[in-house]
C-alpha cells in the first residue's frame, strides 16, 4: 500500500510515477482524503463542546445551580444535540475511511527511481546471460511434455480425467525427479542462510490482501467456498504474513525463509498459451526466497536474493539470462524486479523460471509489518524481498529438454545423482 500521507504532500510526483505502470487516478483518493479530514475536524469539534458541556454542567452543579434550571437545561438540551449530530458524523466517518482504504489497495507499488521505463515486456532490459557453454548441441530435441511421455514419467491425459486440464500427474522417475528437485533447491537455499518453514497451504483473505494478491487478482486464485480460506498462489502470501501485525526489533533483522509449497492458480486470461506441457498450470510446486529486511540494506538483498536463485541454474547448468522488468511490465507489488528466464530449446526461446522483487515497504505498509531501533522513538516499516528459487516443474522441463540425448534419454545434472541414485532417466 503506498503512503497516504506522501500521496496528500506529493499528489503530481506520485501521479507521475503511477503513470509509468498505467492509468491509475488519484483523484478520487485525494477528494475522499479531503473530505475525511474535513469531517475528522468537524467530529473533534464537536466532541470537544461535547467535552466542554460536561463540564460546564458539572461547575454549575457544583456552584449550586439549579439541576432543573433554565440555564442547565439549556446546556444539557445543546449537549444531546452535539451528540445526536455525533452519532451521525461517527458512521459516516468510518464509510470515508473505508471507501479510501479500499481504493488505496488498487493502486500497485510505485517503480523504483532506477527501473527502467517502458511500456510492455517488449521494454524490458537484458542484464547477463549465463551458460551459453551448455547450450544443447542435439539437434532433434523433442518438447518436454513428448519425451516425458514418451519416457512414461509424465501424463496430461490421465490428469484431465482426475481433475481437468493444466494438471500432470508425475510417474516413477518423473515423481522422484519433482522431489530431488524440492529437496536440492532448499538443501542449497539453507546452505545459504535462508531458514526453511513449511506454512499453511490454505490462507485467508486477510493475508492475499496483505501480499497484494486481494482486491485487484480474485480472478487468479481458488477458493474455498465454505469458509474464508484460499489455495495458496505461492509460497510468497503465507511467509509475508508470518509477521503480520508485528513489530519486530532491528536486531531481529534480516530475516531469510525459504519455503517449499504447492502452488494453485486459474491462470485466468492465459487460454491459448502454453496449453501443452509444464509451463503454465494450474497446480504446481515451488521453492520460494522471502527476506523482511531493514530499509538500508534493501537493494544489496535484492541483489543477493537475485544470486541465490541463479545458483540453483548454475548448479544444475542450464543456460539462462536475467532481464530487469520495464515499469510497464512490474508486478502489482514490485518496486523492482529481476527475472530469470531458463532456455528451453524446443521452442528456442528463453522462458520465465524465477521472479525475484524488491517491493520495499509496499506489502509491510499492507501488513502493517513494522521494526524498532533501540533510541529511536516509534516504528519503521520493514521492506520485503521475494524470488522463486525456483519453480520446479519449469526446471524439470528445462532439464528434460537441455539434458536430453540423441537415444532418447535424459542425462541427469551431476548435482541431483546423488538424490536420485542414478544418472539417466
Amino acid at each position: 500500500m503506498l503512503d497516504l500521507k506522501q500521496i496528500r504532500e506529493k499528489p503530481e510526483q506520485i501521479q507521475e510515477r503511477l503513470n509509468l505502470r498505467g492509468g491509475y487516478d488519484l483523484k478520487p483518493i485525494l477528494e475522499l482524503d479531503q473530505q475525511q479530514r474535513e469531517l475528522e475536524v468537524k467530529r473533534s469539534q464537536l466532541q470537544a463542546r461535547s467535552n466542554e458541556i460536561g463540564k460546564l454542567v458539572g461547575q454549575k452543579l457544583k456552584s449550586g445551580a439549579d439541576p432543573k434550571g433554565e440555564e442547565v437545561q439549556a446546556l444539557r438540551d445543546e449537549g444531546n444535540q452535539v451528540k445526536a449530530h455525533l452519532s451521525e458524523l461517527e458512521p459516516q466517518e468510518r464509510e470515508l475511511k473505508a471507501q479510501l482504504e479500499a481504493l488505496l489497495l488498487t493502486l500497485p507499488n510505485l517503480p523504483s527511481e532506477s527501473t527502467p521505463l517502458g511500456k510492455s515486456e517488449d521494454e524490458n532490459v537484458e542484464i547477463r546471460r549465463w551458460g551459453d557453454e551448455y547450450l544443447p548441441k542435439n539437434p532433434d530435441i523433442l518438447p518436454h511434455w513428448e519425451i516425458g511421455e514418451k519416457l512414461k514419467i509424465l501424463n496430461f491425459e490421465r490428469s484431465t480425467k482426475v481433475a481437468q486440464s493444466r494438471f500432470v500427474t508425475l510417474i516413477g522417475a518423473g515423481a522422484a525427479l519433482e522431489r530431488a528437485l524440492i529437496q536440492f533447491m532448499l538443501d542449497r537455499q539453507i546452505q545459504a542462510g535462508y531458514v526453511e518453514v513449511i506454512p499453511p497451504f490454505l490462507i485467508n483473505s486477510q493475508s492475499l490482501t496483505a501480499s497484494g494478491q486481494l482486491p485487484k487478482f480474485s480472478e487468479e486464485s481458488f477458493k474455498c467456498d465454505r469458509d474464508d480460506l484460499w489455495l495458496t498462489p505461492t509460497a510468497e502470501v503465507p511467509v509475508t504474513n508470518l509477521y503480520r501485525d508485528e513489530i519486530l526489533s532491528a536486531e531481529e533483522l534480516p530475516i531469510h525463509h525459504c519455503a517449499y509449497t504447492p502452488c494453485f492458480r486459474r491462470e485466468a486470461g492465459s487460454y491459448g498459451r502454453d496449453t501443452r506441457g509444464l509451463i503454465r498450470l494450474h497446480q504446481f510446486n515451488k521453492v520460494e526466497l522471502f527476506k523482511f529486511v531493514h530499509p538500508d540494506t534493501s537493494e544489496q538483498e535484492h541483489q543477493t536474493l537475485t544470486q541465490n536463485a541463479e545458483a540453483i541454474l548454475q548448479a544444475l547448468q542450464l543456460p539462462y539470462r536475467v532481464i530487469e522488468l520495464c515499469t510497464g511490465d512490474l508486478g502489482f507489488s514490485a518496486g523492482k524486479t529481476y527475472d530469470l528466464e531458463v532456455w528451453l530449446p524446443s521452442s528456442g526461446k528463453y522462458r520465465e523460471i524465477s521472479s525475484c522483487s524488491n517491493c520495499y515497504d509496499f506489502q509491510a505498509r499492507r501488513g502493517n509489518i513494522r521494526f524498532k531501533e533501540p533510541g529511536k522513538k516509534g516504528t519503521q516499516f520493514v521492506h520485503t524481498l521475494n524470488g522463486s528459487g525456483l519453480a520446479v516443474g519449469r526446471t524439470m522441463a528445462a532439464i528434460l529438454e537441455n539434458y536430453q540425448q540423441p537415444n532418447g534419454t535424459i542425462r541427469l545434472p551431476e548435482v541431483l545423482q546423488p538424490y536420485l541414485g542414478r544418472e539417466t532417466l
